[in-house]
């Protein structure tokens, strides 16, 4: 069925004046000023209290965190004593139902806000939450998103130097083993996949070396990406120092993940020359404003990583440093953030959204996505600027960032409405806050 999208306010894309044709859930036509499609549509939707914009995809994020947000043991408190901090919270009460609610809601939460794609690196393994990544599949499948399982890992523990308690790490050979298995069962590189796998060893302060470089060789095998945090904070640099003898980079071009195929989380702390290093290997920045200003992290070099090479995009990041899971706003954040960097007339809503689509897009290697053209898949967010925010607004593409557009009136998913007046479809957002705010509680008794 051809599905005309009619007349919008405003489209993220050149010649698309009269709105976009979708088919097969693929973008098959953009209609330009004062022109009709090229063949007879099936069915025309009214755009014309919208804005279309491509959808959003998060690359970076920690699904579980929903359940610890501004929690009283962690707030005000940079990276390192934040993370000493929620630990043990997260050990003792992440439990598979716990989790399958946090997954829900996260998903909800980004579908909501005009995510279309989703990453959560998920790297916390207590015992019985070994099946963490069927429970995304599953929750993916049911909200409707699309998405990359980004098998985490951490066998690094207090024990051996590193941060994280000895009851949520695993061995490197069951880490290595349920990586195949999960990219065996869920991996799917095709165009217009819905779940895709991704490998992502959590960080070099919590796991070894060995798991860094095997890590690489499957991914070579099964032809996936590559996700790690990196450069968040200053002290990840001393601990590299205390502990390697060299800097992140330095570390991560030693374990052989200097390559397209690798996107890191954070990406701050970074010299001129590491930049241009990172650059020259194409290696992917996810860039995590709101949590970064939450933590107090630092700020992304995010011009000067873009002109050596290297693609950004964006993440909401952890639901407990961010601590929210709505792209749209991190999106602001973004443009905002970076205008305090360099400087209002060089940073512009456009460099903000492309971060959050073409960008982000490019991260988890999907050229199917990240932008309305002909041929790519049919994943729209639409906002009304029916709000008093933006009433007066003159430009309505900058005023959905610069006005603060959080909720999408509708997000089509592979050409499928997924969000219609701003609630998702088969979802009961009501019982959904109930049971995971019931779950919730636990960790705030976990004190």
């Amino acid at each position: 069925m051809r599905l005309w999208i009619k007349d919008p306010i405003a489209v993220l894309a050149e010649g698309a004046e009269r709105g976009v044709v979708v088919e097969d859930g693929r973008i098959t036509e953009l209609v330009g000023k004062g022109a009709e499609p090229k063949a007879p549509a099936d069915r025309t939707w009214d755009a014309s209290r919208h804005v279309v914009i491509p959808g959003l995809i998060n690359t970076h994020h920690h699904f579980f965190q929903t359940l610890t947000r501004a929690h009283p043991a962690a707030i005000n408190k940079e990276l390192f004593p934040w993370l000493k901090a929620l630990y043990p919270i997260w050990a003792r009460s992440v439990k598979p139902e716990a989790f399958r609610q946090a997954t829900r809601l996260a998903l909800t939460e980004l579908m909501m806000s005009g995510c279309t794609c989703a990453s959560d690196h998920h790297y916390l393994y207590p015992a019985g939450l070994e099946s963490a990544m069927d429970i995304q599949a599953e929750e993916a499948e049911r909200v409707g998103i699309r998405m990359t399982l980004t098998r985490g890992s951490m066998n690094l523990s207090v024990k051996d130097g590193g941060l994280p308690p000895d009851s949520v790490v695993q061995d490197e050979d069951t880490i290595l083993a349920d990586c195949e298995r999960v990219l065996r069962r869920y991996h799917d590189p095709g165009e217009g996949a819905m779940l895709q796998v991704a490998l992502a060893p959590c960080a070099p302060f919590t796991v070894t070396k060995r798991l860094m470089v095997d890590s690489v060789g499957l991914a070579e095998k099964y032809k996936c990406r590559l996700h790690t945090h990196l450069g968040e904070t200053r002290d990840e640099d001393e601990y590299c120092l205390a502990h390697f003898g060299c800097r992140p980079v330095d570390y991560l071009e030693e374990c052989g993940w200097l390559d397209p195929r690798v996107w890191l989380a954070h990406g701050i702390h970074f010299t001129d020359e590491e930049v241009h290093r990172l650059g020259r290997h194409r290696v992917g920045v996810c860039h995590c404003p709101t949590s970064n200003m939450t933590l107090a992290s630092g700020q992304c070099r995010t011009k000067e990583l873009e002109a050596a090479g290297s693609p950004v995009g964006l993440g909401v990041d952890g639901s407990a440093s961010n601590d929210n899971s709505n792209l749209m706003e991190s999106v602001r954040h973004a443009l905002m953030l970076n205008r305090l960097t360099y400087d209002a007339a060089s940073v512009t809503h456009l460099d903000a959204y492309r971060w959050a689509t073409e960008g982000s897009a490019r991260l988890l290697g999907r050229s199917d996505l990240g932008a309305i053209a002909a041929g790519k898949q049919a994943d729209l967010a639409l906002y009304t600027l029916d709000e008093l925010r933006f009433s007066g607004a003159g430009d309505p593409l900058a005023a959905l960032v610069l006005c603060g557009a959080y909720e999408a009136d509708r997000v089509m998913v592979k050409g499928e409405w997924k969000v219609e007046d701003g609630m998702p479809t088969g979802i009961d957002v009501a019982r959904l806050r109930h049971e995971h705010g019931a779950a919730a509680k636990a960790f705030l008794e976990a004190l």
